[in-house]
């Protein structure tokens, strides 16, 4: 079909730009990586700075907040410049975010670590709110779902790849001494160079995101006659009202709440004697394997949401997910350890199967749609806090994790729902 035939005209509209594709799976791979090094950078800053779960998971709530704040805005800017432009002013906001960390590192501050996230998660919110609707209109109507779920295996590409080589560089440094035992201007020294590793590894993603933002630029006129409902205020929020939409926008803060806080605790948990006992840099590199899973999944599940109905597969998966809480959490050693870690590939399906079942029928309003869905990921920002407070309210990780096996049952539910026949 003709370009000139925008996502948000019709639900059967599309766009015949096949260079688009490429440069929309850069930029899932892209913010994926960056948002699973959180990961990593948790238990380097809880053991420089000597925090508690919970206030180590600020770094998640700092991260996600963004969604919540810069999410309405974000589809107003997009819906303003278009989507080429608004990615490359997502990219230039991620770009600040990185070099932010310079200060952050100087100063030993936690608070200006927390501030740099902050930054640079309201960048990937901006190129979010460009990547997902777009990828919806790069095709036909009838393959969105598979489509949307083959996108996200490249953002799983980047969560896989990112936290390992994070892994050695920031979770490798300094590993002979602990915060813990060290006080005064010796503490500081030490903050400032085992944070220093982390630097290290944003600029480097600074400079990445640069020349990304330049070839960006240059397909900055490629929709010339993209449209886009006008909105005003809140747009979207009245898209609340409508069941589906509303449902599958709570399943998204859900979802994402129990995806984040499970990674989140993945070193940690790894690391007990009775789980597999292991050093945090060794933990670190097996974070890929949480996100790669999911990686694998998205592949097979492009093929399955083809000839499975989304809403039952999206059930199944989540109950999966919950029976590989409770294996992880009634065992111990390598069952328990790689039964948390596969969780992973249950997730896999899940953000892009509830993100199109809850957008479906959304026409012009898709923009308005994709901006309401990104804030819904503030989850990311709320679950593991409350994870956090958990753990350190109990003492067990694998008590923590209830609250995750919590929200799968009800992204179970929301699969139900969408599959049942109209009534």
């Amino acid at each position: 079909m003709d370009v000139n035939t925008t996502a948000g005209r019709s639900t059967a509209a599309h766009v015949d730009a096949p260079r688009l594709q490429v440069f929309v799976l850069a930029l899932f791979f892209i913010f994926g990586g960056i948002t699973s090094l959180n990961d990593v950078i948790i238990p380097k800053l809880k053991e420089l700075f000597t925090l508690s779960y919970t206030q180590a998971m600020l770094v998640q709530v700092c991260f996600f907040a963004a969604y919540a704040v810069i999410g309405i805005p974000a589809a107003k800017l997009v819906k303003r410049v278009g989507y080429m432009r608004g990615a490359v002013a997502g990219l230039g906001l991620m770009m600040i975010g990185c070099l932010m960390f310079i200060p952050a590192s100087s100063t030993a501050t936690y608070g200006l670590f927390l501030a740099a996230l902050f930054v640079l998660a309201s960048g990937v919110v901006i190129v979010q709110v460009v990547a997902n609707p777009l990828i919806s209109m790069l095709g036909k109507p009838e393959t969105t779902h598979s489509r949307l779920t083959f996108a996200q295996a490249f953002n799983s590409l980047g969560t896989a790849i990112f936290p390992y080589f994070g892994a050695i560089l920031i979770l490798g440094a300094l590993a002979s001494q602990s915060a813990g035992e060290l006080s005064g201007a010796a503490l500081d020294a030490y903050r400032t160079a085992g944070s220093q590793a982390i630097v290290n590894g944003y600029l480097g993603l600074a400079v990445a995101l640069a020349v990304v933002a330049g070839v960006v630029w240059l397909f900055r006129n490629a929709l010339p006659a993209e449209q886009h409902e006008a909105s005003a205020g809140l747009a979207g929020l009245d898209l609340l009202g409508q069941r589906r939409f509303g449902f599958g926008a709570l399943c998204i803060f859900l979802y994402v709440g129990a995806e984040v806080s499970i990674g989140s605790l993945i070193v940690s948990y790894l690391g007990q004697a009775q789980v597999m006992g292991l050093a945090e840099q060794q933990a670190g590199k097996l974070i890929g394997l949480y996100w790669g899973g999911a990686m694998i999944g998205r592949f097979i599940g492009s093929g399955l949401l083809r000839v499975v109905a989304p809403g039952r597969l999206l059930a199944f998966v989540a109950l999966g997910a919950i029976a590989l809480i409770t294996v992880s959490t009634q065992t111990s050693g390598d069952v328990s350890g790689y039964s948390l870690l596969a969780i992973g590939l249950m997730n896999a399906i899940m953000f892009p199967t509830i993100f199109s079942l809850a957008c479906e029928g959304l026409g012009p309003r898709a923009a308005d749609g994709s901006g309401i869905i990104n804030v819904a990921i503030v989850g990311g920002a709320v679950v593991p806090l409350l994870t956090g407070m958990l753990v350190d309210a109990s003492g067990s990780l694998a008590l923590g994790l209830a609250l995750p096996a919590a929200c799968y049952a009800v992204i179970a539910g929301f699969g139900w729902f969408t599959a049942r026949p109209p009534a």
